[in-house]
Order: C-alpha cells, then structure tokens, then sequence
C-alpha cells in the first residue's frame, strides 16, 4: 500500500509542481546574481503581531513591579491596592478615567463598581469586549471620600499612565471627565463640557474628551452625547 500511495498520480503531481516551484526560485536567484546583488532585495518584518504584543505584555508587567506598593504621595495612606490598569496591550482603544472609587481600591480593578457597569454597557455598544480594549486611571490610587485626585498626586502619578500609553500605542484615546482630559492635554482651565465631542491630541495620537460614567449616572440625559462622541471615534477607526 505504500509504494502505490508513493506512485499514485497526485504525489507525482504534487513533485512535478514543487520541482518547478524549486527551479523557479534558482532561476530568480542566479538572475539577481547576474545583476550584482548580494543579497535578496526584500524587507523583512522584524516582528509579527503575536510578538509585539509579547513585548507590551512583557513592558506593562514591568511597569507594574516598577509601581510596586507605592508610597510616592499621600494617597497611599488611605488607599487598599494599587490600581494599575487592565485589557488587551495591543489594543487600538485605550479609555483613561480620573481615580479608582471604593469598588476598584477593593478589587484592584478599574470601573468595576456602577461607573464601571456603565461602562461595559458603552465599550459592548461600540462592538468591543472590555477585554479587547485597555482601561486605566490617571492616578492609581483611590482619593479619599473619592474626593478629585490633587495636583501633587497627579504630578507623581501621570507618569504612570504616559508610559502605559507609550507601551500600548492605541490608535484612539477615550479620556473619562475633565480632569483625565485635562492632565492628557496640559490645559487646566478647560471644561469638558466644551471639549467633548471634539478630537484633541496627545502626542500624536487622537483623544476624545468625554464625560465620565460617574456623572452620566447622575444625569442620564447625557448618555446620548456620550454615544455620539463613541461614535465619532468608531468612524475614525473605520477610516484608518
């Protein structure tokens, strides 16, 4: 049974294409040789996907051991866990909130609490899963009473989340309330209600001021502006 599978018409076939598929590539070879070349004129990829995303996984850990327990400013002394941030490290959508609340300092996750819930609700309307996109704080720890993160703890802090965007290169940032578009864009007299709907910049990448899930919870009315501003940035991913 051997021989015949050896013999039957379609391996013949199927050397017959490879012994062509071979002289092809020696013929090419010495073509380029005759021309003078050393080597092949191509451009290989240094990396595939599954590699860089590796590499990012692999640069966010360190970035968390780096944070480690931290003492830096005065939100340690309240505060349970450290909340670093979570979702895919490759991912094209990195939405940014202000501070952890009382959910995400017990959990050590962020917008796990009603914010949170909110916010699943608007990621799965854009067609995502939270865990196809990365969700982080501008300061990582929770403020007290969940008071507005100071201008000292943010000044320690955004170092932090600057360098989780750098890892991540998202295509599209979705900053949460008026302080996280605030400290993105260095502007600290603007108001959200002004900003949001329109693209900003954050060193080259396009950021999109929002209003943040807590206050949508107290004026649901709102919600709808927030959807158009989800919209906005869906189009831009689908133009890219």
């Amino acid at each position: 049974m051997g021989r015949e599978m050896k013999n039957s018409p379609a391996l013949r076939e199927e050397g017959i294409r490879n012994a062509d598929f071979l002289h092809d590539i020696k013929s090419a070879l010495e073509f380029y040789r005759e021309l003078g070349f050393e080597r092949l004129p191509l451009r290989m990829q240094k990396m595939n996907h599954a590699a860089d995303s590796m590499s990012k996984d692999a640069a966010l850990k360190a970035l968390r051991e780096e944070i480690g327990d931290c003492t830096r400013c005065k939100l340690s002394r309240e505060r349970r866990n450290v909340v670093f941030g979570e979702g895919n490290s490759d991912a094209s959508l990195m939405f940014i909130g202000e501070a952890p609340g009382r959910e995400e300092d017990l959990q050590a996750r962020p917008f796990v609490g009603d914010a949170g819930t909110l916010l699943t609700r608007l990621i799965e309307k854009m067609g995502f899963k939270r865990e196809d996109v990365y969700i982080a704080n501008i300061v990582k720890c929770r403020p007290p009473q969940n008071r507005d993160p100071e201008a000292d703890e943010i000044g320690i802090c955004r170092g932090f989340v600057e360098r989780q965007i750098g890892i991540i290169k998202p295509r599209v940032i979705m900053s949460l309330g008026r302080i996280s578009a605030m400290t993105l864009t260095g502007d600290v007299k603007l108001k959200i209600t002004a900003i949001r709907g329109s693209f900003l910049d954050y060193k080259g990448i396009p950021l999109m001021p929002t209003f943040h899930p807590a206050y949508l919870i107290r004026n649901p009315r709102d919600k709808w502006l927030t959807w158009t501003d989800a919209q906005r940035v869906l189009k831009l991913l689908r133009d890219e």
